[in-house]
């Protein structure tokens, strides 16, 4: 029987960061992970400003720095009504003003070279967890298959960590069942080529019926495209013109280049959730980041949560760790160290989906008195300074987590 102290069981941006820290730590880890790498196209590539101060006090801002990036200092959104600043990062305290868009592969593979110099954190790729071993009544490790034999096994693990996603086997395996709040979209991704003088940043496109936002991704835009919750096959029926014309009159300065979409095999969905578990651990198991409370895309905070999600549990649970036990009360402490900032943000999601986006997808005109933009919004564009506010919910979070003394280390 293989064993470790800790299966890590998933090597997403939260994986690796709690297997590294923990390995910092002295712990055994072992971090699974069921692709042969990390070169896959995510659509979630944001590094945010706290995660970037983490990896300063890891020591791996150099490292990170050498990674292809585009640095994004602002957000702005254009409404029928006009165009408004809604986010000005560079009011944000500290070194880092600003959110990093890199390719997370390499994020992750920074990560991953830090980890394997430490002696006890082990990396497994094309390992595949097929379900979750018990004894006692409590879960004692996972089952697996390696992907590229076929090969089964067993490896046993005084606690599992589940960091796989917002359809994480391991916590349904574990009969762990979420709460979900629901939302009024899907989100369609795509590409389409971007020119020089074009908008910088992030840019949002309202109107009525219509939304999407466009990410500045060097030479190229990623786009999410917003779509009516389950509209996806009415949509896709329609036809690949259809969407082009649509897309093209919500955002016409675009309009010469979308058919860089060739077809709709280009466009890929998102099934927007917004959930959370009432409770992330069982005895031998605690969930973290998207497994535990999945986000709406708003703000592109989910790895910025699912990070520090990570960091509180290296720093709750390295002790017991190394001692070789840890009680449920212990994994208990990690929900409730990071359960009031991912229960605040999802209320902020689930106005914005309430009181703005469903309403805009409906058809309806954003709520106002006098045909001008929201009421919030011409707040934000009287008082400048007000826009740090949105900038510090989205870029550093409610409850930025810190590496703990352990894990720092000088670049």
């Amino acid at each position: 029987m293989e064993r470790t102290t800790c299966c890590v069981v998933g090597g997403g941006p939260a994986g690796m960061v709690l297997g590294l820290l923990l390995a910092r730590a002295g712990v055994e880890v072992t971090v699974l992970e069921k692709h042969g790498d990390f070169l896959r196209d995510f659509r979630g590539d944001t590094v945010h400003a706290s995660t970037l101060t983490l990896l300063d006090e890891l020591g791996l801002g150099p490292a990170f720095a050498r990674v292809p990036q585009q640095l994004i200092d602002k957000a702005q959104i254009v409404l029928d009504s006009g165009p408004a600043m809604i986010a000005d990062l560079r009011r944000l305290p500290g070194p880092h003003k600003h959110i990093a868009f890199v390719p997370q592969w390499d994020f992750l593979d920074v990560l991953a070279d830090a980890g394997r110099a430490e002696p006890t954190f082990t990396l497994r790729m094309n390992t595949e967890v097929t379900g979750l071993r018990r004894e006692r009544g409590g879960i004692a490790g996972v089952q697996y298959v390696d992907t590229s034999t076929g090969a089964t096994g067993e490896l046993a693990a005084d606690l599992v960590v589940a960091c796989d996603g917002r359809q994480s086997l391991v916590r349904e395996r574990a009969g762990l069942r979420t709460r979900s709040f629901g939302a009024p979209m899907d989100v369609w991704w795509f590409r389409l080529p971007r020119h020089d003088g074009d908008p910088t940043g992030v840019l949002g496109r309202f109107s009525t019926g219509r939304a999407a936002v466009l990410l500045n991704r060097g030479d190229y835009f990623q786009v999410a495209f917003l779509i009516r919750k389950g509209d996806d096959q009415r949509l896709r029926a329609a036809g690949v013109d259809a969407f082009r014309r649509e897309f093209g009159e919500l955002v016409p300065w675009l309009a010469d280049r979308v058919d860089a979409v060739g077809s709709l095999d280009d466009v890929k969905l998102l099934d927007v959730r917004l959930d959370r578990l009432p409770r992330w651990h069982t005895d031998g198991l605690l969930c973290v980041g998207d497994a535990a409370h999945a986000m709406s895309p708003i703000g592109g905070v989910g790895i910025n949560l699912a990070v520090q999600d990570a960091v509180a549990a290296a720093r709750l649970l390295a002790a017991p760790l190394r001692r070789g036990r840890v009680r449920t009360a212990e994994l208990a402490r990690v929900q409730r160290r990071r359960w009031l900032p991912t229960a605040l943000t999802q209320a902020v999601q689930r106005a914005a989906h309430t009181r703005f986006l469903s309403p805009t997808l409906d058809g309806a005109i954003p709520p106002s008195t006098d045909g001008r933009a929201p009421a919030p919004i011409r707040l934000l564009q009287r008082f400048p300074l007000l826009q740090g506010i949105p900038a510090y919910l989205v870029a550093i979070g409610l409850q930025p987590e810190h590496a703990p003394t352990f894990a720092r280390r000088n670049g």
